[in-house]
């Protein structure tokens, strides 16, 4: 999972994910808002099967219901 962080560089902010500078904006706010978005986007993508993990198929079969 992506680890985000901000960091103050002069005025500004710059947004890291792993350590990694991505992103710079002029304030505090809108980089911790940035951050929950991706967050949230990140955490929304998680259900999603990974790569090269090939997903369930459903059953084609029908259950026979039984007589009496």
């Amino acid at each position: 999972m992506t680890s985000y962080s901000m960091i103050k560089v002069g005025n500004d902010y710059v947004v890291q994910a792993n350590d990694k500078c991505i992103l710079k904006v002029g304030s505090r706010r809108r980089a911790a808002q940035l951050i929950s978005e991706a967050t949230d986007l990140l955490n929304a993508l998680a259900p999603v099967v990974s790569p090269g993990i090939a997903p369930e198929e459903p059953s084609l079969q029908r259950e026979t219901p039984e007589l009496p």
